[in-house]
Protein backbone atom coordinates (compact mmCIF):
# COMPACT_ATOMS: atom_id res chain seq x y z
CA UNK A 1 0.00 0.00 0.00
CA UNK A 2 2.88 2.37 0.75
CA UNK A 3 4.34 1.67 -2.69
CA UNK A 4 0.96 2.36 -4.29
CA UNK A 5 0.64 5.61 -2.37
CA UNK A 6 4.05 6.76 -3.57
CA UNK A 7 3.58 5.78 -7.22
CA UNK A 8 3.32 8.85 -9.50
CA UNK A 9 0.61 7.26 -11.65
CA UNK A 10 -1.63 6.10 -8.80
CA UNK A 11 -4.08 8.40 -7.05
CA UNK A 12 -5.31 7.12 -3.69
CA UNK A 13 -8.70 8.44 -2.61
CA UNK A 14 -9.19 7.30 0.98
CA UNK A 15 -12.03 7.78 3.46
CA UNK A 16 -14.44 7.91 0.54
CA UNK A 17 -17.08 5.79 -1.14
CA UNK A 18 -18.42 5.32 -4.66
CA UNK A 19 -22.01 6.54 -4.91
CA UNK A 20 -22.75 6.29 -8.62
CA UNK A 21 -21.29 4.73 -11.76
CA UNK A 22 -22.48 5.54 -15.27
CA UNK A 23 -21.11 4.96 -18.74
CA UNK A 24 -19.61 1.93 -20.42
CA UNK A 25 -16.30 0.25 -21.24
CA UNK A 26 -13.61 2.83 -21.90
CA UNK A 27 -15.90 5.66 -20.79
CA UNK A 28 -17.05 5.16 -17.19
CA UNK A 29 -17.97 8.14 -15.05
CA UNK A 30 -17.59 7.45 -11.33
CA UNK A 31 -19.05 9.71 -8.64
CA UNK A 32 -17.08 9.56 -5.39
CA UNK A 33 -18.16 10.99 -2.06
CA UNK A 34 -15.22 12.19 0.03
CA UNK A 35 -16.26 12.14 3.66
CA UNK A 36 -15.27 15.09 5.86
CA UNK A 37 -12.01 14.32 7.68
CA UNK A 38 -11.81 17.62 9.59
CA UNK A 39 -8.05 17.41 9.01
CA UNK A 40 -6.28 18.98 6.04
CA UNK A 41 -4.03 16.15 4.94
CA UNK A 42 -2.05 18.50 2.71
CA UNK A 43 -0.91 20.34 5.84
CA UNK A 44 -0.84 17.42 8.29
CA UNK A 45 2.55 15.75 8.83
CA UNK A 46 1.18 12.78 10.79
CA UNK A 47 3.16 13.70 13.91
CA UNK A 48 0.43 12.26 16.19
CA UNK A 49 0.44 15.09 18.74
CA UNK A 50 -3.32 15.58 18.34
CA UNK A 51 -4.01 11.92 19.12
CA UNK A 52 -1.84 12.05 22.24
CA UNK A 53 -3.54 15.16 23.62
CA UNK A 54 -7.16 14.34 22.72
CA UNK A 55 -9.06 14.05 26.04
CA UNK A 56 -11.67 11.64 24.68
CA UNK A 57 -9.71 8.38 24.98
CA UNK A 58 -12.36 5.80 25.88
CA UNK A 59 -14.00 5.09 22.53
CA UNK A 60 -14.09 1.45 21.46
CA UNK A 61 -11.74 0.89 18.53
CA UNK A 62 -13.56 -0.61 15.55
CA UNK A 63 -10.35 -1.97 14.06
CA UNK A 64 -9.68 -3.85 17.28
CA UNK A 65 -13.31 -5.09 17.21
CA UNK A 66 -14.09 -3.32 20.46
CA UNK A 67 -11.23 -4.93 22.39
CA UNK A 68 -9.14 -1.73 22.43
CA UNK A 69 -9.72 1.98 22.91
CA UNK A 70 -9.01 4.98 20.73
CA UNK A 71 -9.38 8.75 20.73
CA UNK A 72 -11.83 10.91 18.77
CA UNK A 73 -9.07 11.92 16.37
CA UNK A 74 -7.34 8.78 15.18
CA UNK A 75 -6.06 6.69 12.29
CA UNK A 76 -8.19 3.82 11.04
CA UNK A 77 -5.34 1.45 11.89
CA UNK A 78 -1.63 1.94 12.62
CA UNK A 79 -0.43 1.02 9.10
CA UNK A 80 -3.01 3.20 7.31
CA UNK A 81 -1.91 4.97 4.12
CA UNK A 82 -1.60 7.88 4.27
CA UNK A 83 -0.56 7.75 7.92
CA UNK A 84 -2.63 10.75 8.93
CA UNK A 85 -5.58 10.99 11.34
CA UNK A 86 -9.18 12.08 10.91
CA UNK A 87 -11.82 13.13 13.42
CA UNK A 88 -14.74 10.89 14.34
CA UNK A 89 -17.51 13.49 14.21
CA UNK A 90 -19.98 11.38 16.23
CA UNK A 91 -17.63 11.23 19.23
CA UNK A 92 -15.82 14.59 18.97
CA UNK A 93 -16.76 16.96 21.81
CA UNK A 94 -16.05 20.00 19.64
CA UNK A 95 -18.32 18.87 16.81
CA UNK A 96 -21.13 17.57 19.04
CA UNK A 97 -21.15 20.12 21.89
CA UNK A 98 -19.01 23.01 20.64
CA UNK A 99 -16.46 22.53 23.41
CA UNK A 100 -12.83 21.32 23.65
CA UNK A 101 -10.87 21.98 20.41
CA UNK A 102 -7.56 20.89 21.99
CA UNK A 103 -6.34 19.33 18.73
CA UNK A 104 -6.85 22.60 16.86
CA UNK A 105 -4.88 24.57 19.46
CA UNK A 106 -1.84 22.28 19.60
CA UNK A 107 -1.54 21.34 15.90
CA UNK A 108 1.80 22.84 14.77
CA UNK A 109 0.71 23.06 11.10
CA UNK A 110 -2.86 24.31 11.74
CA UNK A 111 -4.27 21.34 9.86
CA UNK A 112 -7.46 20.94 11.93
CA UNK A 113 -10.53 22.15 9.97
CA UNK A 114 -13.75 21.81 11.95
CA UNK A 115 -15.70 23.38 9.07
CA UNK A 116 -14.81 20.56 6.65
CA UNK A 117 -17.69 19.32 4.47
CA UNK A 118 -18.29 16.25 2.37
CA UNK A 119 -17.23 16.61 -1.25
CA UNK A 120 -18.36 14.89 -4.44
CA UNK A 121 -15.87 14.37 -7.25
CA UNK A 122 -16.27 12.77 -10.68
CA UNK A 123 -13.61 10.62 -12.28
CA UNK A 124 -13.59 9.34 -15.85
CA UNK A 125 -12.01 5.89 -16.12
CA UNK A 126 -11.71 3.25 -18.80
CA UNK A 127 -12.12 0.16 -16.63
CA UNK A 128 -13.26 -0.81 -13.14
CA UNK A 129 -11.86 -3.48 -10.80
CA UNK A 130 -14.30 -4.55 -8.09
CA UNK A 131 -12.50 -5.43 -4.84
CA UNK A 132 -15.12 -4.78 -2.16
CA UNK A 133 -13.96 -7.60 0.11
CA UNK A 134 -16.18 -9.45 2.57
CA UNK A 135 -17.85 -9.25 5.96
CA UNK A 136 -18.07 -11.89 8.66
CA UNK A 137 -21.26 -13.86 9.17
CA UNK A 138 -23.27 -12.45 12.07
CA UNK A 139 -23.24 -15.59 14.22
CA UNK A 140 -24.58 -13.71 17.28
CA UNK A 141 -28.04 -13.60 15.71
CA UNK A 142 -28.12 -17.15 14.34
CA UNK A 143 -26.47 -19.43 16.90
CA UNK A 144 -28.33 -19.36 20.19
CA UNK A 145 -26.57 -22.56 21.29
CA UNK A 146 -23.33 -20.57 21.36
CA UNK A 147 -24.77 -17.84 23.55
CA UNK A 148 -25.98 -15.28 20.98
CA UNK A 149 -22.78 -13.31 21.67
CA UNK A 150 -23.54 -12.89 25.40
CA UNK A 151 -20.44 -14.76 26.58
CA UNK A 152 -17.42 -12.42 26.29
CA UNK A 153 -14.99 -15.32 25.94
CA UNK A 154 -16.74 -16.72 22.86
CA UNK A 155 -15.08 -14.77 20.07
CA UNK A 156 -14.57 -14.96 16.31
CA UNK A 157 -11.37 -15.88 14.51
CA UNK A 158 -10.84 -12.22 13.62
CA UNK A 159 -10.94 -11.27 17.31
CA UNK A 160 -8.30 -13.94 18.00
CA UNK A 161 -6.20 -12.60 15.11
CA UNK A 162 -6.09 -9.20 16.80
CA UNK A 163 -5.17 -10.80 20.15
CA UNK A 164 -2.12 -12.57 18.73
CA UNK A 165 -1.00 -9.55 16.69
CA UNK A 166 1.98 -7.66 18.10
CA UNK A 167 0.17 -4.43 17.25
CA UNK A 168 -3.11 -5.59 18.78
CA UNK A 169 -4.83 -4.55 22.02
CA UNK A 170 -2.81 -7.03 24.13
CA UNK A 171 0.55 -6.62 22.40
CA UNK A 172 0.46 -10.15 21.01
CA UNK A 173 -0.35 -11.87 24.30
CA UNK A 174 -3.36 -14.18 24.25
CA UNK A 175 -5.74 -12.99 26.98
CA UNK A 176 -9.37 -13.61 27.71
CA UNK A 177 -11.57 -10.59 26.89
CA UNK A 178 -13.61 -11.08 30.09
CA UNK A 179 -10.85 -10.77 32.72
CA UNK A 180 -7.54 -10.37 30.87
CA UNK A 181 -6.22 -13.72 32.14
CA UNK A 182 -4.18 -16.08 30.01
CA UNK A 183 -6.33 -19.05 28.89
CA UNK A 184 -4.88 -22.48 29.47
CA UNK A 185 -7.36 -24.23 27.20
CA UNK A 186 -8.85 -22.84 23.97
CA UNK A 187 -11.52 -24.52 21.87
CA UNK A 188 -11.89 -23.77 18.16
CA UNK A 189 -15.14 -24.45 16.30
CA UNK A 190 -14.99 -24.53 12.52
CA UNK A 191 -17.75 -23.96 9.96
CA UNK A 192 -19.84 -21.57 12.06
CA UNK A 193 -22.21 -20.24 9.42
CA UNK A 194 -20.50 -22.17 6.61
CA UNK A 195 -21.88 -25.40 5.14
CA UNK A 196 -25.02 -24.93 7.21
CA UNK A 197 -28.24 -24.66 5.20
CA UNK A 198 -30.46 -24.25 8.26
CA UNK A 199 -28.80 -21.28 9.98
CA UNK A 200 -26.00 -20.04 7.76
CA UNK A 201 -24.63 -20.46 4.25
CA UNK A 202 -24.38 -23.59 2.14
CA UNK A 203 -20.90 -22.86 0.80
CA UNK A 204 -17.44 -23.47 2.30
CA UNK A 205 -15.54 -20.31 3.28
CA UNK A 206 -12.24 -21.97 2.24
CA UNK A 207 -9.85 -20.01 4.47
CA UNK A 208 -11.19 -21.23 7.84
CA UNK A 209 -9.39 -24.59 8.00
CA UNK A 210 -5.97 -23.04 7.57
CA UNK A 211 -6.32 -20.03 9.84
CA UNK A 212 -7.80 -22.28 12.55
CA UNK A 213 -4.76 -24.55 12.26
CA UNK A 214 -2.57 -21.44 12.56
CA UNK A 215 -4.47 -20.23 15.62
CA UNK A 216 -4.27 -23.64 17.30
CA UNK A 217 -0.54 -23.74 16.66
CA UNK A 218 -0.14 -20.23 18.09
CA UNK A 219 -1.92 -21.27 21.30
CA UNK A 220 0.45 -24.21 21.73
CA UNK A 221 3.45 -22.05 20.88
CA UNK A 222 2.65 -18.97 23.01
CA UNK A 223 1.09 -20.56 26.09
CA UNK A 224 3.04 -23.18 28.00
CA UNK A 225 1.15 -26.36 28.97
CA UNK A 226 -1.91 -25.22 27.07
CA UNK A 227 -4.60 -27.26 25.35
CA UNK A 228 -6.06 -26.50 21.93
CA UNK A 229 -9.22 -28.35 20.86
CA UNK A 230 -10.45 -28.06 17.27
CA UNK A 231 -14.00 -29.22 16.49
CA UNK A 232 -14.39 -29.82 12.76
CA UNK A 233 -16.61 -31.36 10.09
CA UNK A 234 -13.80 -31.90 7.56
CA UNK A 235 -10.26 -30.60 7.22
CA UNK A 236 -9.74 -29.08 3.78
CA UNK A 237 -6.09 -28.35 2.95
CA UNK A 238 -6.04 -27.98 -0.81
CA UNK A 239 -3.31 -25.35 -1.22
CA UNK A 240 0.42 -25.79 -1.64
CA UNK A 241 2.06 -26.87 1.65
CA UNK A 242 -1.30 -26.56 3.44
CA UNK A 243 -1.39 -30.22 4.43
CA UNK A 244 2.14 -29.94 5.83
CA UNK A 245 1.11 -26.97 7.99
CA UNK A 246 -1.93 -28.87 9.25
CA UNK A 247 0.34 -31.75 10.26
CA UNK A 248 2.60 -29.24 12.00
CA UNK A 249 -0.32 -28.09 14.14
CA UNK A 250 -1.14 -31.72 14.98
CA UNK A 251 2.47 -32.43 15.90
CA UNK A 252 2.48 -29.36 18.15
CA UNK A 253 -0.29 -30.97 20.21
CA UNK A 254 -3.54 -29.54 18.80
CA UNK A 255 -6.37 -32.01 19.36
CA UNK A 256 -8.74 -32.34 16.43
CA UNK A 257 -12.21 -33.70 17.29
CA UNK A 258 -14.58 -34.57 14.44
CA UNK A 259 -18.00 -33.36 15.45
CA UNK A 260 -20.27 -30.35 15.83
CA UNK A 261 -20.64 -28.52 19.12
CA UNK A 262 -24.30 -28.56 20.12
CA UNK A 263 -24.16 -26.15 23.05
CA UNK A 264 -21.89 -23.79 24.96
CA UNK A 265 -22.71 -22.68 28.50
CA UNK A 266 -20.73 -21.21 31.42
CA UNK A 267 -19.57 -23.18 34.45
CA UNK A 268 -17.87 -20.87 36.94
CA UNK A 269 -15.36 -18.79 35.01
CA UNK A 270 -14.97 -21.42 32.29
CA UNK A 271 -17.04 -22.49 29.29
CA UNK A 272 -18.44 -25.98 28.73
CA UNK A 273 -18.80 -27.36 25.21
CA UNK A 274 -21.16 -30.28 24.64
CA UNK A 275 -20.35 -32.18 21.46
CA UNK A 276 -19.96 -35.60 19.90
CA UNK A 277 -16.87 -37.30 18.58
CA UNK A 278 -18.35 -38.82 15.43
CA UNK A 279 -15.27 -40.99 14.81
CA UNK A 280 -15.91 -43.03 17.95
CA UNK A 281 -19.63 -42.32 18.20
CA UNK A 282 -19.61 -40.97 21.75
CA UNK A 283 -20.80 -37.70 23.28
CA UNK A 284 -18.20 -35.65 25.11
CA UNK A 285 -17.93 -32.56 27.25
CA UNK A 286 -14.96 -30.21 27.09
CA UNK A 287 -14.18 -27.34 29.43
CA UNK A 288 -12.31 -24.39 27.94
CA UNK A 289 -11.22 -20.94 29.06
CA UNK A 290 -11.97 -19.41 25.66
CA UNK A 291 -13.85 -20.42 22.50
CA UNK A 292 -12.92 -19.21 19.01
CA UNK A 293 -15.44 -19.49 16.17
CA UNK A 294 -14.35 -19.76 12.53
CA UNK A 295 -17.22 -17.76 11.03
CA UNK A 296 -18.31 -17.70 7.40
CA UNK A 297 -17.36 -15.09 4.84
CA UNK A 298 -20.35 -13.16 3.44
CA UNK A 299 -20.56 -10.38 0.83
CA UNK A 300 -19.62 -6.89 2.01
CA UNK A 301 -22.44 -4.60 3.06
CA UNK A 302 -23.60 -2.41 0.18
CA UNK A 303 -21.87 -4.43 -2.53
CA UNK A 304 -25.20 -5.54 -4.02
CA UNK A 305 -26.42 -1.98 -4.59
CA UNK A 306 -23.09 -1.09 -6.21
CA UNK A 307 -23.30 -4.08 -8.57
CA UNK A 308 -26.83 -3.16 -9.62
CA UNK A 309 -25.85 0.44 -10.28
CA UNK A 310 -22.99 -0.65 -12.55
CA UNK A 311 -25.05 -3.30 -14.30
CA UNK A 312 -23.76 -6.79 -13.54
CA UNK A 313 -25.26 -9.67 -11.62
CA UNK A 314 -24.68 -11.52 -8.38
CA UNK A 315 -24.99 -15.20 -7.51
CA UNK A 316 -27.54 -16.69 -5.11
CA UNK A 317 -25.33 -15.90 -2.11
CA UNK A 318 -24.80 -12.24 -3.03
CA UNK A 319 -21.24 -12.53 -4.35
CA UNK A 320 -20.42 -10.92 -7.71
CA UNK A 321 -21.03 -13.24 -10.64
CA UNK A 322 -18.11 -13.88 -12.97
CA UNK A 323 -18.73 -14.19 -16.72
CA UNK A 324 -17.53 -17.81 -16.78
CA UNK A 325 -16.15 -19.82 -13.84
CA UNK A 326 -13.32 -21.33 -15.89
CA UNK A 327 -12.74 -19.27 -19.03
CA UNK A 328 -13.51 -15.77 -17.66
CA UNK A 329 -13.03 -15.94 -13.88
CA UNK A 330 -12.07 -12.27 -13.43
CA UNK A 331 -14.55 -10.73 -15.88
CA UNK A 332 -18.19 -9.81 -15.42
CA UNK A 333 -21.05 -9.60 -17.90
CA UNK A 334 -20.55 -5.82 -17.90
CA UNK A 335 -17.72 -5.11 -20.32
CA UNK A 336 -14.80 -3.31 -18.70
CA UNK A 337 -15.66 -4.41 -15.16
CA UNK A 338 -13.38 -6.98 -13.51
CA UNK A 339 -13.31 -8.85 -10.19
CA UNK A 340 -10.57 -9.32 -7.63
CA UNK A 341 -10.66 -11.11 -4.29
CA UNK A 342 -13.48 -12.17 -2.01
CA UNK A 343 -16.11 -10.00 -3.70
CA UNK A 344 -16.38 -12.88 -6.21
CA UNK A 345 -16.47 -15.61 -3.54
CA UNK A 346 -14.64 -16.84 -0.43
CA UNK A 347 -10.92 -17.36 -0.96
CA UNK A 348 -7.62 -17.06 0.88
CA UNK A 349 -4.77 -14.62 0.34
CA UNK A 350 -2.80 -16.50 -2.38
CA UNK A 351 -5.94 -16.94 -4.50
CA UNK A 352 -6.88 -13.31 -3.96
CA UNK A 353 -3.45 -12.09 -5.09
CA UNK A 354 -3.56 -14.36 -8.15
CA UNK A 355 -7.01 -13.12 -9.14
CA UNK A 356 -6.03 -9.48 -8.57
CA UNK A 357 -2.99 -9.96 -10.81
CA UNK A 358 -5.24 -11.47 -13.48
CA UNK A 359 -7.66 -8.54 -13.24
CA UNK A 360 -4.77 -6.07 -13.54
CA UNK A 361 -3.50 -7.90 -16.63
CA UNK A 362 -6.97 -7.76 -18.18
CA UNK A 363 -7.15 -4.01 -17.57
CA UNK A 364 -3.71 -3.49 -19.11
CA UNK A 365 -4.74 -5.49 -22.17
CA UNK A 366 -7.90 -3.44 -22.48
CA UNK A 367 -6.29 -0.02 -22.12
CA UNK A 368 -3.40 -0.86 -24.47
CA UNK A 369 -5.77 -1.12 -27.45
CA UNK A 370 -6.65 1.78 -29.70
CA UNK A 371 -9.89 0.14 -30.81
CA UNK A 372 -12.29 -2.24 -29.09
CA UNK A 373 -14.25 -5.06 -30.69
CA UNK A 374 -17.88 -4.99 -29.58
CA UNK A 375 -20.53 -7.69 -29.61
CA UNK A 376 -22.08 -7.80 -33.12
CA UNK A 377 -25.35 -9.37 -31.99
CA UNK A 378 -26.87 -6.52 -30.00
CA UNK A 379 -30.41 -5.19 -29.76
CA UNK A 380 -31.60 -2.48 -32.12
CA UNK A 381 -34.67 -0.24 -32.03
CA UNK A 382 -37.04 0.59 -34.87
CA UNK A 383 -37.90 4.14 -33.83
CA UNK A 384 -40.90 4.16 -36.16
CA UNK A 385 -42.51 1.40 -34.09
CA UNK A 386 -41.26 2.45 -30.62
CA UNK A 387 -44.00 4.00 -28.45
CA UNK A 388 -41.60 5.22 -25.77
CA UNK A 389 -43.38 3.24 -23.01
CA UNK A 390 -40.05 2.46 -21.31
CA UNK A 391 -40.88 -1.13 -20.30
CA UNK A 392 -37.59 -2.33 -21.75
CA UNK A 393 -35.45 0.01 -19.61
CA UNK A 394 -35.74 -1.78 -16.22
CA UNK A 395 -35.69 -5.22 -17.87
CA UNK A 396 -32.18 -4.77 -19.32
CA UNK A 397 -29.70 -6.34 -16.85
CA UNK A 398 -26.81 -4.30 -18.26
CA UNK A 399 -28.41 -0.81 -18.11
CA UNK A 400 -27.92 -0.60 -21.89
CA UNK A 401 -31.31 0.92 -22.75
CA UNK A 402 -32.32 4.52 -22.12
CA UNK A 403 -35.15 6.75 -23.25
CA UNK A 404 -34.17 9.72 -25.38
CA UNK A 405 -36.21 12.55 -26.81
CA UNK A 406 -36.29 12.90 -30.60
CA UNK A 407 -37.92 15.23 -33.11
CA UNK A 408 -40.66 13.56 -35.17
CA UNK A 409 -43.71 14.36 -37.23
CA UNK A 410 -47.32 13.25 -37.27
CA UNK A 411 -50.38 14.44 -39.15
CA UNK A 412 -50.51 17.53 -36.89
CA UNK A 413 -46.93 18.54 -37.63
CA UNK A 414 -43.57 18.41 -35.77
CA UNK A 415 -43.61 16.79 -32.29
CA UNK A 416 -41.18 15.63 -29.64
CA UNK A 417 -41.43 12.09 -28.32
CA UNK A 418 -39.39 9.54 -26.35
CA UNK A 419 -37.89 6.44 -27.96
CA UNK A 420 -35.64 3.69 -26.63
CA UNK A 421 -31.93 3.86 -27.43
CA UNK A 422 -29.54 0.91 -27.09
CA UNK A 423 -25.92 1.51 -26.10
CA UNK A 424 -24.08 -1.09 -28.19
CA UNK A 425 -21.06 -0.92 -25.87
CA UNK A 426 -23.16 -2.06 -22.92
CA UNK A 427 -25.54 -4.45 -24.67
CA UNK A 428 -24.53 -8.12 -24.44
CA UNK A 429 -27.18 -9.42 -26.87
CA UNK A 430 -29.09 -11.44 -24.25
CA UNK A 431 -32.42 -10.60 -25.89
CA UNK A 432 -34.35 -10.04 -22.66
CA UNK A 433 -35.79 -6.80 -23.99
CA UNK A 434 -37.18 -8.26 -27.22
CA UNK A 435 -40.19 -10.16 -25.80
CA UNK A 436 -40.93 -7.27 -23.42
CA UNK A 437 -41.53 -4.82 -26.25
CA UNK A 438 -45.29 -4.58 -26.88
CA UNK A 439 -44.89 -2.88 -30.26
CA UNK A 440 -42.21 -5.28 -31.58
CA UNK A 441 -39.83 -2.35 -32.01
CA UNK A 442 -36.86 -4.24 -30.54
CA UNK A 443 -34.92 -6.96 -32.32
CA UNK A 444 -31.53 -8.60 -31.92
CA UNK A 445 -29.28 -8.08 -34.91
CA UNK A 446 -29.06 -11.30 -36.86
CA UNK A 447 -32.12 -12.71 -35.09
CA UNK A 448 -35.02 -10.59 -36.32
CA UNK A 449 -38.44 -12.20 -36.72
CA UNK A 450 -38.14 -12.21 -40.50
CA UNK A 451 -34.72 -13.89 -40.34
CA UNK A 452 -35.94 -16.55 -37.92
CA UNK A 453 -38.98 -17.29 -40.08
CA UNK A 454 -36.73 -17.54 -43.14
CA UNK A 455 -34.52 -20.06 -41.31
CA UNK A 456 -37.53 -22.17 -40.36
CA UNK A 457 -38.86 -22.06 -43.93
CA UNK A 458 -35.45 -23.11 -45.29
CA UNK A 459 -35.35 -26.09 -42.94
CA UNK A 460 -38.93 -27.21 -43.40
CA UNK A 461 -39.55 -26.61 -47.09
Amino acid sequence: MVAAGQHPNIELITYAEVTKVTGYIGNFNVTIKKKPKYVDWDLCTGCGTCMEKCPNKKIKDEFELGMGLRTSIHKVYPQAVPGKPFIDAANCTKLTKGKCGVCEKICPTKAIKFDDKEEFVNKEVGAIVMATGYDLFNWEEAYGEYGYGKYPDVISGLHFERLVSAGGPTGGKIKRPSDGKEPKSVAFIKCVGSRDDTKGKSYCSRACCMYTAKHAYQVKDKIADSEAYVFYMDVRTAGKNYEEFYQRALNAGARYIRGRVSKIYPRGDRLVLKAEDSLIGRPLEVEADMVVLATAMVPATGSGELARSIGFSMDKDGFFQEAHPKLQPVETFAAGVFLAGTCQGPKDIPDTVAQASGAAAKVLGLLSKTELATEPMVSEVDINKCSGCGLCVPICPYNAITLEEIQSRNHHGPIKRNVAQVNSSLCQGCGACVPACRTAALNTKGFTDDQLVAEVDALCL
